[in-house]
């Protein structure tokens, strides 16, 4: 019986199609980075250029570009607090405080792009699949993720309770520019049926309306993360400049400290390890 022929991840040799560096020149996914590349490509094509290997659509360089703006900034969020008070702790750390503010982006803040755009792919496949309208098919969608209490990614907003005025805007941007299709569709039947579903307004916010925006003008699923991902670090430079000249780190800590209550056990009267066998001591920072 012949063996199985091993996964390539396991045997010694690779292949990236990624970059080649040479003594006299770097070449980047074929073209030549110095004569091809730099003086002819944006930041943002080359970007999508680096993702696909291929020159990008003007759709998706736009797209790119309004949903890299659209969520790069939002005032003092968790990702920006967390760089801030790194920064305050370890001012020579500028990529130690980047990274901290990177490394909460999961599906609650920033990464919920991802899971929502998985979701209108899904959505999306299962009506051409069958076919079934949209609406049909977004409201089973939906119906399941409220009876398995799941969260429903890219709807609902502590601030924008209105509704977020960057969604809308996306979703305004791709009808103007003549891309939206399947997936802005899909998000559209979703907010839709919300209402019918949760029987309470759940207002669609910036990270459902970005992976619908993106798919529709050809950006990869499996890179969506990547957009607040590099969108927000744009962001988090530009708050640890104004954190070195006008710092607040220490004060968000502060705020933070303020904010909390000890609901914790008290040491006994007359006992001065609290019944601990240690020596209490007072904060070490």
């Amino acid at each position: 019986m012949s063996q199985p022929t091993p996964s390539r991840a396991f045997t010694p040799n690779g292949a990236s199609h990624m970059a080649k560096v040479e003594s006299d020149r770097i070449i980047v996914r074929g073209q030549d980075l110095c004569d091809g590349l730099m003086g002819h490509q944006s930041f943002t094509a080359y970007f999508l250029f680096l993702l696909t290997g291929q020159s990008p659509s003007e759709n998706l360089i736009r797209a790119a570009d309004a949903t890299l703006v659209a969520i790069a900034e939002h005032g003092l969020v968790p990702s920006v607090q967390a760089a801030r008070m790194t920064l305050a702790a370890a001012p020579e750390s500028l990529q130690g405080a980047v990274a901290a503010g990177l490394l909460g982006c999961g599906p609650v803040i920033l990464g919920a792009s991802e899971t929502a755009g998985l979701l209108l792919g899904r959505i999306v496949a299962d009506s051409q699949a069958e076919p079934r309208p949209l609406p049909e098919v977004a409201r089973a969608h939906l119906q399941r993720l409220k009876d398995s209490r799941a969260p429903l990614p890219g709807f609902g907003h502590p601030v924008h309770q209105q509704g977020d005025p960057r969604a809308a805007r996306l979703l305004a941007l791709a009808d103007e520019w003549g891309f939206a299709g399947h997936h802005v569709a899909a998000v559209r039947a979703v907010a839709d049926q919300v209402l019918p579903v949760y029987g309470r307004p759940l207002p669609m916010n910036v990270s459902a309306a970005i992976p619908a925006v993106l798919l529709d003008a050809g950006y990869p699923a499996g890179a969506l993360k990547g957009i607040p991902l590099l969108a927000r670090t744009a962001s988090l430079v530009a708050h640890l400049l104004e954190e070195q000249a006008r710092p607040i780190g220490f004060k968000l800590a502060a705020a933070a400290d303020r904010a909390m209550v000890y609901d914790g056990p008290l040491p006994q009267a007359g006992d001065a390890d609290g019944g601990t066998g240690h020596t209490l001591h007072g904060p070490q920072g």
